[in-house]
């Protein structure tokens, strides 16, 4: 770890024609006049929003380039003018605390609402977070704009499927859009930088010479932490903003079943599953509260009490569940809808936003209108914990939960003490987290309920114990499919996210694009390779395959279900580590081969801790796979048992029950792993 010696000693270097900010060899900070690191101006933003899906403009009206910069040594600090006789407007005080270096705008003037610092960066640099990118790993060469949104369908600006949802509600998203964005980036140069702010901001890897990092709001603070190796500053960066909640053990029992069809039909389909061999943990019946029927398929009624209707006798049934060693989980989000008790409960209460000229807010979610619970005002979510997370649903028997849509946000509400949405907009999730994790906390479950989160901002790391991918398309495409999912949970692991894992099969199906029992299997032996194995039926359960509706795919889906149990002494011991050091579980492979350029760009494969490599089949029709071996170790695959030296690429059978895997030999887990192919038999 950087020695504290080290920071303690950066300063501002004033040399001829530049400043500098140098530490342990990294440039952090150059300036000079011909090539200012700052540049303040004024914008107007242009934001509408339509069911979470947001299309955002600026005006920039003024940017200058502070290209005078006067360093005061004594204090730190550097004062940063337009013209040479002009007014300061911005300074920057350099500080040091509990071995973090920041960068801290002072002085700035009250005219400016747009910023952009150059950060120097070097040609052959990579550059990897901005929060849970879905698309790319590497960030180098592309802009990321940071606003959490829905991340659209199809992502993919040359296909028909995100031509024909841009068309019907501008919801086919780019390669950029992403339910968890955070303005952090590693560098390969093994430094992390951190923005302290909740703007909307555009990270731009595409020069050369500089990352431009732009907001539109002044940062309370540019933050950089500094290590000797990956895996101490990825520690650094995870203690920075928090452990995440370990992970329960019942979950390593088996997979979570995503049901939605009522009580007879989740009990119906959990004894056909346990009888066919499925290793189960926990049923997830996600319409507790009731189902409502619209254009985009089954929705929820969004209203969080137990549907009596559909889940009769529940508090038995809960019962009979736990004796059987199976939990019970739900769905809830921040909203409640218009047409149930709930929300004339907190409308009369005052505990919802308001429009700007009086009267609640309502957002569409299609077909249905909703309120939006004000979590600036502390005694709204207060109620939001004790009355729904508390009475309605821990209480009642849920052990868990999906926490959704944290990403909605209108930025045209008003919310209590006059906060700006546009500031809470990307602050949002982590409210909406914090309200999650106090209700299990003041239950007393912190560490036994799970609830698990697709939207997410810095911060949330401490909050959530478990991310989820969110709503990706039933196939196999480049930016919407399988593959996405491995990305996601790489970007968002090196910043702190230890646990991550997606709907196996996929969620999202329209314009007869529909899940394969292919695709199911595939999915299927991915996620055997991550914290959580759950299900789900879709948005349309009608017209896509689960996976009790094919021999061949429940009989696939047993088989991975038993492997994950096999590795559940594994997993526990990754969970350990995971606590006592912020690593994921789910790993570049970078992270422990940083002498083997080829690593750092790869993100269709990872390692799974540090003795498994896996690399995921994710592309349809294929009985054969090609996977990178890291040098400086040698590696087994797990199936046919052949050893291959590190540093180069090799292509092995893959047929459906068998995925890539390779064992680093050597490992002290090895004889345990060499017994997980019987388990798939």
């Amino acid at each position: 770890m950087t020695s504290s010696t080290s920071l303690a000693t950066a300063a501002f270097v004033q040399t001829e024609g530049d400043i500098r900010l140098v530490v342990d060899g990294r440039v952090l900070f150059c300036h000079s006049e011909r090539n200012p690191a700052i540049f303040v101006g004024q914008g107007e933003a242009d934001i509408s929003m339509q069911r979470g899906n947001f299309s955002i403009r600026d005006y920039v009206q003024e940017r200058l380039a502070l290209r005078h910069a006067w360093l005061d040594q004594a204090a730190a600090r550097l004062d940063l003018r337009a013209w040479v006789d002009g007014p300061v407007l911005l300074s920057l005080s350099l500080q040091v605390q509990d071995n973090v270096l920041r960068l801290v705008p002072q002085n700035v003037d009250a005219g400016i609402n747009r910023l952009w610092l150059r950060v120097p960066a070097a040609a052959d640099e990579h550059v990897w977070g901005c929060g849970e990118q879905m698309s790319y790993f590497d960030l180098r060469g592309r802009n990321f704009p940071l606003w959490t949104s829905e991340p659209g369908v199809g992502r993919d600006k040359s296909t028909w499927l995100t031509l024909q949802a841009d068309n019907e509600a501008n919801a086919g998203g780019d390669y950029y859009h992403t339910n968890y964005p955070q303005p952090t980036y590693i560098s390969s140069q093994r430094y992390c930088l951190h923005a302290v702010t909740t703007a909307y901001a555009d990270f731009d890897f595409r020069h050369q010479q500089f990352h431009e990092l732009q907001f539109w709001a002044v940062p309370k603070a540019f933050e950089f932490l500094l290590a000797d190796d990956f895996v101490q500053l990825v520690s650094q960066v995870s203690s920075h903003f928090g452990r995440q909640p370990r992970l329960p053990e019942w979950v390593m029992k088996g997979a979570i079943l995503g049901l939605k069809n009522g009580r007879e039909h989740a009990q119906a389909r959990l004894d056909d599953a346990l009888d066919q061999g499925v290793a189960v943990s926990a049923l997830w019946c996600e319409d507790w509260e009731g189902l409502r029927i619209t254009s985009f398929g089954k929705r929820l009624f969004w209203d969080w009490q137990w549907n009596s209707t559909r889940y009769p006798d529940h508090a038995a049934w809960v019962a009979s569940l736990e004796a059987q060693d199976i939990r019970f989980m739900g769905y809830v989000n921040p909203y409640l809808c218009n047409d149930g008790p709930l929300f004339q409960e907190a409308q009369e209460a005052g505990y919802l936003a308001t429009r700007v000229e009086g009267g609640t807010y309502l957002v569409d979610f299609g077909e249905f209108l909703c309120g939006v619970v004000d979590f600036t005002l502390p005694a709204a979510a207060q109620w939001f914990e004790e009355r729904i997370l508390r009475r309605e649903m821990l209480d009642k028997g849920l052990s868990g939960w999906m926490a959704d849509f944290g990403e909605y946000l209108p930025i045209d509400l008003k919310l209590a003490g006059d906060a700006d949405p546009m500031l809470e907009h990307n602050a949002w999730p982590v409210r909406w987290a914090e309200v999650n994790a106090r209700a299990i906390a003041n239950a007393g479950k912190t560490g036994d309920a799970l609830f698990f989160m697709r939207a997410g901002y810095s911060g949330v790391q401490r909050h959530c114990p478990l991310l989820w991918a969110g709503d990706q398309s039933v196939d196999f495409s480049r930016h919407d499919g399988l593959q996405t999912v491995i990305c996601g949970a790489l970007s968002s692991g090196l910043l702190g996210n230890a646990y991550h894992h997606s709907d196996i099969g996929g969620y999202t199906s329209l314009y007869d694009n529909c899940r394969t029992g292919e695709l199911f299997q595939r999915w299927a032996e991915m996620a055997a390779f991550t914290p959580v194995m759950r299900t789900h039926e879709g948005n349309r359960p009608d017209q896509n395959l689960q996976f009790w509706q094919d021999a061949d795919t429940y009989a696939h889906f047993a088989r991975m279900t038993r492997l994950y149990v096999g590795l559940r002494p594994y997993l526990q011991s990754l969970v350990d580590e995971a606590e006592a050091s912020g690593l994921p579980l789910q790993r570049p492979l970078f992270l422990h081969y940083e002498q083997d350029p080829e690593t750092y760009s790869i993100q269709d494969q990872y390692l799974y801790g540090k003795d498994l490599l896996v690399a995921p089949v994710h592309a349809e029709g294929q009985r054969e796979w090609t996977a990178y071996l890291p040098r400086g170790d040698q590696w087994q695959h797990l199936w046919s048992g052949e050893r291959y030296a590190g540093g180069q690429r090799v292509t092995v059978a893959a047929p459906l029950g068998q995925p890539p895997v390779f064992i680093r030999v050597g490992s002290r887990w090895q004889a345990t792993f060499e017994t997980l192919a019987d388990l798939a038999l």
